[in-house]
Formats: C-alpha cells, structure tokens, sequence
C-alpha cells in the first residue's frame, strides 16, 4: 500500500472546513475531485473516514481519530519540505509589506510565525496612504501590501484575502445619526461622504464611499482626503461621514467620533497584493502562510 500526499492533504482540508465546496477552493480542484481522493485514500485505509449526507459533511469516529494522528505528523514533513525548499530558493533577505488598515490578529499572527520560521528574512513595515494603496507596490517601495478591496488591477496579483467584517461609519458624536446605535445603508443618503482623492482608482474610491445608495438615491460628497488621519478630522468637526471597517474604527477610537455599523453593504475586506514581475520566494511563502493561517480563522469562526 503506497501513500499519496495529495490524499492526505485533501483529508487534511476537509477535515478542517467539512465542507466539499471549500476544501475544493482551498486545494484548488473540483468538488468532484475532492470525492475522488477522498474516496481513494478510503479504499486505501479499508474504512469510512468521512460521512456525507445532503446536510452535512462529519468525520468518522475512525476519520477524527486518524486525523488527530495525521495532522503533527504532516505538518512536519510539510515544515521539513518547505525549509529546504526556501534554502534553495534563497528566502534570505528583505520582505517590505505596506498596508492600509491596522493589522488584525490573522496578520500579526503569520508575521510573527513567519519570522520564527524564516530568521533570515527581515520584514519591514511601512503605512501606506489612503488615497493610494497600490502605488507603493507598482514603484518598488514595499514588495507586497495588504489594501482594502476591491481589486481589479492587471499587474497586481491578488493573494489571500481576509477579515472580513460589516462596515462602520464613522460621524462626529455631534451629528444627529450618532445617537443611533446602527445605521442602514439607505441613511448614506443624509450623510455626505468623506472619499479619497486620487491616484486611488475609481472603482476603488466607489466602494469606500458609494454615491448611491444600494435603493438608487444619491449619496452627497463630502471633502476628498489623502489620509485616514485627514478624513477622521474632518468628521469629528462635522463635515461629513467617513466609510471604515470594523477593525479601523476599533483601532481608532476617539471621544469625538462615533463608528456605527452599516447595514445592507457588501462587507469590507483586506487582500495581500503583489507586483506580477516582481514575484519571490518570500512574498509566495508570506502569502501562502497568511492563506493557511486565514482558512484556519475562518473554520474557527464558523465552529464557535
């Protein structure tokens, strides 16, 4: 009986999301295919690891018990592979990562694994403008950047993208809506909005501050800001209200500015992105830990 890695590892997945759809999404294959290994690696063993009804996918008492033992074991030949294959690549050096929102648990965490794992890469951090999130990635000034979706930029590679969470709007405590304790979308409609300036792109700049609501009725135009720090100003003297995900407005409170939860909007999100011609082996590590790292969150999210 030989061992297939790929079946092992399709296990290994669908363990964690138990969901087909998902584990295929991960893994990069068909729902279809995950059955197929799945199935192999069941003929292999001689035994039910996985049951699957039109309800719900569950391990086999037999499947928990050879995952439990599947699982450390894995991870270290995973490890053992991974290290020598950065040696031959060469992950010494520097890896510069910018970003827009404040760094959430998921990030911290895989910086902080990241450097344990690789000593030999410095990573460096660097707080990039509002009004332009892929610039500094185009003009070589950080290797990869965590910016607020959407992305649709043909020289950009889109990595993993995660914290995913409800919109907040932020309005000085003075103004009206702030005594609320949330807010619809269509109160965008008495709000002006605060947005950026460019070389944000439109479709961009769009979603951070809409100019419609999602029933069709327009949203006024507040001032245009390079910088969060500007946009928060202006909001707690009144002068308009300014779009941030959940996690900013946690970050940064302040006693004249209330964040209040908008319903009805597609919700906020953060992706790694990267130069397409300027691809190494430690931004591809970086992002595939911080892929890992964020399927884990979300498996751990939807248990509790």
């Amino acid at each position: 009986m030989g061992l297939e890695i790929r079946e092992l590892e399709c296990f290994l997945v669908l363990a964690e999301e138990l969901h087909f759809g998902r584990a295929g999404e991960r893994l990069y294959v068909s729902q279809s295919r995950v059955s197929q290994l799945i199935a192999a690696l069941e003929r292999r063993v001689g035994a039910r690891l996985v049951e699957r009804t039109s309800r719900r996918v569950a391990l086999t008492p037999l499947g928990a018990d050879f995952r439990a033992s599947l699982a450390p074991a894995y991870g270290a030949l995973r490890a053992t592979v991974e290290e020598t294959r950065a040696a031959a690549r060469g992950m010494a050096g520097r890896l510069r990562i910018g970003f827009q929102a404040p760094w959430v648990g998921t990030l911290m965490d895989t910086i902080t694994d990241f450097q344990e794992r690789f000593p030999e890469v410095e990573v460096e951090l660097a707080e990039l403008p509002l009004s332009d999130p892929f610039g500094a990635v185009r003009r070589g000034e950080v290797d990869a950047a965590v910016v607020l979706l959407p992305v649709a930029e043909k020289d950009l590679v889109l990595g993993p993208v995660f914290s995913r969470q409800r919109h907040r709007l932020a309005l000085s405590v003075r103004h009206p809506l702030a005594a609320g304790t949330q807010l619809s979308a269509e109160d965008l409609a008495a709000v002006p909005l605060i947005s950026t300036t460019g070389p944000a792109p439109d479709y961009w700049r769009e979603v951070q501050a809409p100019t419609r609501t999602p029933g069709g009725r327009p949203v006024p135009r507040g001032p245009a800001v390079r910088t969060l720090q500007e946009g928060l100003s202006l909001t707690a003297t009144g002068r308009g209200g300014m779009l941030l995900c959940g996690t900013t407005g946690e970050y940064h409170r302040r006693a004249d500015v209330a964040y209040l939860p908008v319903g009805d909007l597609p919700e906020s999100a953060l992706g790694l992105v990267w130069h397409q011609d300027h691809e190494t082996a430690r931004i591809t590590e970086f992002a595939r830990r911080l892929g890992e790292r964020t399927g884990r969150t979300r498996q751990r999210d939807r248990a509790g």
